[in-house]
Protein backbone atom coordinates (compact mmCIF):
# COMPACT_ATOMS: atom_id res chain seq x y z
CA UNK A 1 0.00 0.00 0.00
CA UNK A 2 1.09 3.70 -0.20
CA UNK A 3 0.33 6.40 2.16
CA UNK A 4 0.13 10.13 0.98
CA UNK A 5 0.73 13.00 3.45
CA UNK A 6 -0.74 16.33 2.12
CA UNK A 7 1.39 18.01 4.16
CA UNK A 8 3.60 17.40 1.46
CA UNK A 9 3.48 20.50 -0.84
CA UNK A 10 4.80 18.39 -3.87
CA UNK A 11 2.48 15.75 -3.74
CA UNK A 12 -0.36 18.22 -3.22
CA UNK A 13 0.68 20.33 -6.06
CA UNK A 14 1.21 17.26 -7.78
CA UNK A 15 -2.55 16.01 -6.62
CA UNK A 16 -3.86 19.27 -8.04
CA UNK A 17 -2.19 20.19 -10.93
CA UNK A 18 -2.06 16.89 -12.83
CA UNK A 19 -4.22 13.75 -11.17
CA UNK A 20 -3.32 11.38 -13.98
CA UNK A 21 0.52 11.69 -12.75
CA UNK A 22 -0.30 11.73 -9.39
CA UNK A 23 -2.06 8.40 -10.24
CA UNK A 24 0.57 6.93 -11.60
CA UNK A 25 2.96 8.00 -8.85
CA UNK A 26 1.11 7.17 -5.58
CA UNK A 27 -1.81 5.02 -6.91
CA UNK A 28 -1.39 2.68 -9.63
CA UNK A 29 0.88 0.39 -8.44
CA UNK A 30 -0.43 -0.08 -5.32
CA UNK A 31 -3.58 -2.48 -4.12
CA UNK A 32 -4.93 0.05 -1.11
CA UNK A 33 -3.61 3.19 -0.73
CA UNK A 34 -4.20 5.97 1.79
CA UNK A 35 -4.50 9.49 1.47
CA UNK A 36 -4.29 11.39 4.76
CA UNK A 37 -6.25 15.34 4.63
CA UNK A 38 -6.44 15.14 0.45
CA UNK A 39 -9.48 17.24 1.41
CA UNK A 40 -7.70 20.55 1.51
CA UNK A 41 -6.73 20.24 -2.34
CA UNK A 42 -8.21 21.91 -4.70
CA UNK A 43 -11.25 20.24 -6.50
CA UNK A 44 -10.55 16.79 -4.37
CA UNK A 45 -13.79 15.60 -4.79
CA UNK A 46 -13.76 15.05 -8.51
CA UNK A 47 -10.27 13.82 -8.52
CA UNK A 48 -10.57 11.37 -5.99
CA UNK A 49 -14.09 10.21 -8.03
CA UNK A 50 -11.98 10.27 -10.86
CA UNK A 51 -9.66 7.58 -9.33
CA UNK A 52 -12.74 5.57 -7.78
CA UNK A 53 -14.01 5.45 -10.52
CA UNK A 54 -10.64 4.07 -12.46
CA UNK A 55 -11.17 0.96 -9.93
CA UNK A 56 -8.44 2.24 -7.35
CA UNK A 57 -9.22 1.15 -3.53
CA UNK A 58 -8.69 4.34 -1.57
CA UNK A 59 -8.45 4.88 2.24
CA UNK A 60 -9.70 8.73 2.99
CA UNK A 61 -8.73 9.91 6.15
CA UNK A 62 -9.22 12.85 8.58
CA UNK A 63 -9.67 14.51 11.32
CA UNK A 64 -13.42 15.17 11.28
CA UNK A 65 -15.98 13.90 9.10
CA UNK A 66 -17.98 16.81 8.60
CA UNK A 67 -15.22 18.72 7.12
CA UNK A 68 -15.56 15.03 4.48
CA UNK A 69 -18.75 15.35 3.89
CA UNK A 70 -18.63 19.12 2.47
CA UNK A 71 -15.43 18.60 0.35
CA UNK A 72 -15.60 15.27 -0.69
CA UNK A 73 -18.38 12.46 0.43
CA UNK A 74 -20.42 14.25 -1.72
CA UNK A 75 -19.17 13.25 -4.89
CA UNK A 76 -18.61 9.23 -3.79
CA UNK A 77 -22.27 9.03 -3.13
CA UNK A 78 -22.99 5.32 -3.30
CA UNK A 79 -18.43 4.17 -3.55
CA UNK A 80 -17.63 5.13 0.02
CA UNK A 81 -17.99 3.26 3.75
CA UNK A 82 -17.51 5.22 6.51
CA UNK A 83 -15.44 3.71 9.83
CA UNK A 84 -15.24 6.67 12.54
CA UNK A 85 -11.96 6.08 14.32
CA UNK A 86 -12.12 7.28 18.29
CA UNK A 87 -8.65 8.17 20.22
CA UNK A 88 -7.14 5.16 21.45
CA UNK A 89 -9.41 3.52 24.23
CA UNK A 90 -7.41 2.06 27.54
CA UNK A 91 -6.13 -1.28 26.30
CA UNK A 92 -5.09 0.58 22.98
CA UNK A 93 -2.95 2.86 24.95
CA UNK A 94 -1.69 0.10 26.65
CA UNK A 95 -0.49 -1.58 23.55
CA UNK A 96 1.09 1.45 22.54
CA UNK A 97 3.25 1.95 25.85
CA UNK A 98 3.99 -1.81 25.78
CA UNK A 99 2.60 -2.16 29.60
CA UNK A 100 1.73 -5.79 30.02
CA UNK A 101 1.93 -6.09 34.08
CA UNK A 102 -1.16 -3.77 35.54
CA UNK A 103 -0.87 -3.30 39.38
CA UNK A 104 -2.83 -1.07 41.14
CA UNK A 105 0.02 1.40 40.99
CA UNK A 106 0.69 1.25 37.36
CA UNK A 107 -2.59 1.17 36.51
CA UNK A 108 -3.59 4.14 38.28
CA UNK A 109 -0.33 5.82 36.92
CA UNK A 110 -1.58 5.02 33.15
CA UNK A 111 -5.00 5.77 34.05
CA UNK A 112 -3.68 9.71 35.34
CA UNK A 113 -1.69 9.87 31.80
CA UNK A 114 -4.64 8.39 29.31
CA UNK A 115 -6.89 10.74 31.11
CA UNK A 116 -4.73 13.93 31.50
CA UNK A 117 -3.12 14.03 28.06
CA UNK A 118 -5.85 12.03 26.34
CA UNK A 119 -5.74 9.52 23.76
CA UNK A 120 -4.41 10.77 20.05
CA UNK A 121 -1.74 8.61 18.50
CA UNK A 122 0.70 11.29 18.21
CA UNK A 123 0.35 12.41 21.61
CA UNK A 124 0.77 9.10 23.34
CA UNK A 125 3.41 8.02 21.46
CA UNK A 126 5.55 11.52 22.71
CA UNK A 127 7.22 10.66 25.99
CA UNK A 128 7.89 14.58 26.28
CA UNK A 129 5.59 16.61 28.88
CA UNK A 130 5.75 19.57 27.04
CA UNK A 131 5.55 18.32 23.39
CA UNK A 132 2.39 16.41 24.38
CA UNK A 133 0.85 19.47 25.50
CA UNK A 134 2.02 21.44 22.09
CA UNK A 135 0.53 18.73 19.99
CA UNK A 136 -2.77 19.11 21.76
CA UNK A 137 -2.64 22.47 21.53
CA UNK A 138 -1.46 22.10 17.83
CA UNK A 139 -5.16 19.80 17.42
CA UNK A 140 -7.12 22.30 19.37
CA UNK A 141 -6.20 25.28 16.51
CA UNK A 142 -6.18 22.94 13.75
CA UNK A 143 -9.52 21.22 14.05
CA UNK A 144 -11.83 24.11 15.99
CA UNK A 145 -10.22 27.32 15.37
CA UNK A 146 -9.56 26.56 11.80
CA UNK A 147 -11.54 23.44 10.21
CA UNK A 148 -14.44 23.98 12.55
CA UNK A 149 -14.60 27.89 12.00
CA UNK A 150 -13.96 27.48 7.95
CA UNK A 151 -16.68 24.64 7.27
CA UNK A 152 -19.36 26.29 9.54
CA UNK A 153 -18.65 29.88 8.60
CA UNK A 154 -17.64 31.22 12.00
CA UNK A 155 -16.05 34.41 11.60
CA UNK A 156 -15.70 35.52 15.30
CA UNK A 157 -13.18 33.19 16.91
CA UNK A 158 -12.82 34.72 19.84
CA UNK A 159 -16.48 33.74 21.16
CA UNK A 160 -15.89 30.30 19.78
CA UNK A 161 -12.74 30.57 21.95
CA UNK A 162 -14.64 31.65 24.81
CA UNK A 163 -16.84 28.79 24.23
CA UNK A 164 -15.02 25.93 24.20
CA UNK A 165 -13.48 26.95 27.44
CA UNK A 166 -16.79 27.64 28.96
CA UNK A 167 -17.32 23.75 28.25
CA UNK A 168 -14.02 22.72 28.98
CA UNK A 169 -15.02 24.07 32.45
CA UNK A 170 -18.15 22.79 32.57
CA UNK A 171 -18.04 18.88 32.26
CA UNK A 172 -20.34 16.88 33.71
CA UNK A 173 -23.07 19.71 34.30
CA UNK A 174 -26.35 19.80 32.87
CA UNK A 175 -26.29 23.32 30.41
CA UNK A 176 -28.87 25.74 29.67
CA UNK A 177 -28.02 27.32 26.40
CA UNK A 178 -30.11 30.53 27.96
CA UNK A 179 -27.37 30.58 30.67
CA UNK A 180 -24.29 30.30 28.56
CA UNK A 181 -25.85 32.80 26.30
CA UNK A 182 -26.01 35.30 28.86
CA UNK A 183 -22.44 34.18 30.03
CA UNK A 184 -20.87 35.06 27.10
CA UNK A 185 -22.95 37.67 25.94
CA UNK A 186 -23.92 35.77 22.16
CA UNK A 187 -27.01 34.87 21.06
CA UNK A 188 -29.17 31.45 21.62
CA UNK A 189 -28.90 30.64 17.90
CA UNK A 190 -25.29 31.45 17.78
CA UNK A 191 -24.80 29.40 21.21
CA UNK A 192 -26.28 26.60 19.48
CA UNK A 193 -24.49 26.90 16.16
CA UNK A 194 -21.01 26.46 17.48
CA UNK A 195 -21.73 23.50 19.66
CA UNK A 196 -23.98 21.65 16.32
CA UNK A 197 -20.11 22.49 15.03
CA UNK A 198 -18.20 21.33 17.84
CA UNK A 199 -20.23 18.17 17.83
CA UNK A 200 -20.30 17.49 14.44
CA UNK A 201 -16.84 17.67 14.20
CA UNK A 202 -16.32 14.79 17.06
CA UNK A 203 -14.78 17.44 19.81
CA UNK A 204 -17.50 16.82 21.86
CA UNK A 205 -20.78 15.12 23.08
CA UNK A 206 -24.23 15.72 24.40
CA UNK A 207 -25.46 13.46 26.64
CA UNK A 208 -29.40 13.57 27.52
CA UNK A 209 -31.51 12.29 29.95
CA UNK A 210 -33.08 8.99 30.86
CA UNK A 211 -36.19 9.15 31.58
CA UNK A 212 -39.51 7.35 31.53
CA UNK A 213 -41.81 9.47 34.10
CA UNK A 214 -41.42 13.26 32.93
CA UNK A 215 -43.65 14.99 35.37
CA UNK A 216 -40.78 13.39 38.20
CA UNK A 217 -37.60 13.27 35.85
CA UNK A 218 -35.34 15.58 34.20
CA UNK A 219 -36.17 14.75 30.16
CA UNK A 220 -34.61 17.50 28.05
CA UNK A 221 -31.19 19.55 29.33
CA UNK A 222 -28.18 17.65 28.14
CA UNK A 223 -24.95 17.28 29.89
CA UNK A 224 -21.85 17.84 27.84
CA UNK A 225 -18.71 16.03 27.60
CA UNK A 226 -15.28 15.79 25.63
CA UNK A 227 -14.59 12.93 23.16
CA UNK A 228 -10.69 13.37 24.32
CA UNK A 229 -10.06 14.68 27.79
CA UNK A 230 -6.60 15.54 26.96
CA UNK A 231 -8.00 18.22 24.19
CA UNK A 232 -10.27 19.04 26.89
CA UNK A 233 -7.32 19.86 29.75
CA UNK A 234 -5.40 22.14 27.25
CA UNK A 235 -8.80 24.18 26.17
CA UNK A 236 -9.34 24.37 29.58
CA UNK A 237 -5.60 25.17 30.47
CA UNK A 238 -5.46 22.64 33.47
CA UNK A 239 -2.97 19.87 33.21
CA UNK A 240 -3.44 19.03 37.06
CA UNK A 241 -0.62 16.62 38.38
CA UNK A 242 -4.02 14.88 39.85
CA UNK A 243 -7.00 13.39 38.69
CA UNK A 244 -9.96 15.60 39.54
CA UNK A 245 -13.58 13.65 40.11
CA UNK A 246 -15.16 15.64 37.05
CA UNK A 247 -12.29 14.67 35.11
CA UNK A 248 -12.67 11.40 35.80
CA UNK A 249 -16.17 11.10 34.88
CA UNK A 250 -15.87 12.52 31.75
CA UNK A 251 -12.89 10.01 31.38
CA UNK A 252 -14.87 6.75 31.67
CA UNK A 253 -17.67 8.77 29.28
CA UNK A 254 -14.90 8.57 27.07
CA UNK A 255 -14.37 5.02 27.26
CA UNK A 256 -17.99 4.17 26.91
CA UNK A 257 -18.00 5.75 23.57
CA UNK A 258 -15.30 3.75 22.77
CA UNK A 259 -17.23 0.66 23.53
CA UNK A 260 -19.85 1.54 21.15
CA UNK A 261 -22.42 2.74 24.14
CA UNK A 262 -25.26 5.50 23.80
CA UNK A 263 -24.69 6.61 27.51
CA UNK A 264 -27.35 8.76 29.15
CA UNK A 265 -27.63 10.71 32.40
CA UNK A 266 -30.46 9.96 34.88
CA UNK A 267 -32.12 13.29 37.12
CA UNK A 268 -34.94 13.29 39.52
CA UNK A 269 -36.63 16.89 39.99
CA UNK A 270 -35.51 15.87 43.51
CA UNK A 271 -31.60 16.39 42.25
CA UNK A 272 -30.84 12.75 43.47
CA UNK A 273 -29.12 11.63 40.20
CA UNK A 274 -27.00 8.97 38.51
CA UNK A 275 -23.88 9.77 36.51
CA UNK A 276 -24.52 7.28 33.65
CA UNK A 277 -27.45 4.59 32.34
CA UNK A 278 -26.70 2.64 29.50
CA UNK A 279 -28.66 -0.10 27.53
CA UNK A 280 -26.89 -4.22 27.19
CA UNK A 281 -29.24 -6.26 25.95
CA UNK A 282 -32.00 -4.88 26.46
CA UNK A 283 -31.35 -4.42 30.19
CA UNK A 284 -30.70 -0.99 31.68
CA UNK A 285 -27.12 -0.74 33.98
CA UNK A 286 -26.51 2.67 35.96
CA UNK A 287 -23.05 3.54 36.40
CA UNK A 288 -22.04 5.88 39.05
CA UNK A 289 -18.41 7.58 38.72
CA UNK A 290 -16.07 7.71 42.11
CA UNK A 291 -12.83 8.98 42.54
CA UNK A 292 -12.69 6.93 45.82
CA UNK A 293 -15.29 4.87 47.37
CA UNK A 294 -15.88 2.03 49.62
CA UNK A 295 -17.82 -1.39 49.46
CA UNK A 296 -21.42 -0.42 50.82
CA UNK A 297 -21.35 3.20 50.40
CA UNK A 298 -23.70 3.63 47.94
CA UNK A 299 -25.42 7.27 47.76
CA UNK A 300 -29.14 8.17 47.43
CA UNK A 301 -28.93 8.49 43.78
CA UNK A 302 -28.49 5.08 42.45
CA UNK A 303 -30.32 3.70 45.54
CA UNK A 304 -33.45 5.73 44.15
CA UNK A 305 -32.76 4.54 40.66
CA UNK A 306 -32.34 0.80 41.60
CA UNK A 307 -35.74 1.00 43.24
CA UNK A 308 -37.90 2.66 40.61
CA UNK A 309 -36.14 0.54 37.58
CA UNK A 310 -34.84 -2.35 39.79
CA UNK A 311 -31.93 -3.64 37.04
CA UNK A 312 -30.06 -6.56 37.53
CA UNK A 313 -27.12 -4.88 37.57
CA UNK A 314 -25.06 -1.40 38.27
CA UNK A 315 -21.46 -0.56 38.49
CA UNK A 316 -19.92 1.80 40.90
CA UNK A 317 -16.52 2.73 38.55
CA UNK A 318 -13.96 4.11 41.14
CA UNK A 319 -10.28 5.10 39.98
CA UNK A 320 -8.69 4.73 43.69
CA UNK A 321 -11.66 3.02 45.49
CA UNK A 322 -12.51 -0.67 46.53
CA UNK A 323 -13.76 -3.71 44.36
CA UNK A 324 -15.99 -5.77 45.41
CA UNK A 325 -19.79 -6.90 44.75
CA UNK A 326 -23.28 -6.35 47.29
CA UNK A 327 -26.98 -6.75 46.07
CA UNK A 328 -28.99 -4.21 47.13
CA UNK A 329 -32.93 -5.37 46.21
CA UNK A 330 -32.22 -7.82 44.08
CA UNK A 331 -29.54 -5.87 41.97
CA UNK A 332 -26.01 -6.90 42.24
CA UNK A 333 -24.26 -3.55 42.17
CA UNK A 334 -20.33 -4.10 41.15
CA UNK A 335 -17.21 -1.61 42.56
CA UNK A 336 -15.14 -1.98 39.87
CA UNK A 337 -12.31 -0.18 37.74
CA UNK A 338 -12.29 1.11 34.25
CA UNK A 339 -11.11 -2.56 32.80
CA UNK A 340 -13.82 -4.28 35.21
CA UNK A 341 -16.49 -2.10 33.83
CA UNK A 342 -15.40 -3.09 29.97
CA UNK A 343 -15.07 -6.14 30.97
CA UNK A 344 -19.14 -6.44 32.54
CA UNK A 345 -20.24 -4.30 29.28
CA UNK A 346 -18.83 -5.88 26.59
Amino acid sequence: SSYVLFDDPDARELFEEDIKKFEKQFIENYEVSVLDEVQYCKDAGRKLKYLVDSGHRLWITSSSEIILSKEILSFLVGRVSILKLFPFSFEEFQVAKSQRELTQSILERMIWEHSTYGGYPKVVTTDDIEMKRTILNDIYETMLLKDVARVFSIEDIRVLEDFSRYLAVSIGEIISYENISNDLGVSFQTIKKYLDAMEKSYLVCRVYPFFTNKRKEIVKRPKIYFIDTGLRNSIAKNFDSKVDGKLFENYVFSELLKLNVVPKYWRRKTKVEVDFVVEREKELIPIEVKLNTQVGKIERGLRSFIATYKPKNALIVTYKGEKGREKIGGCDVYYTDILGMKKILS
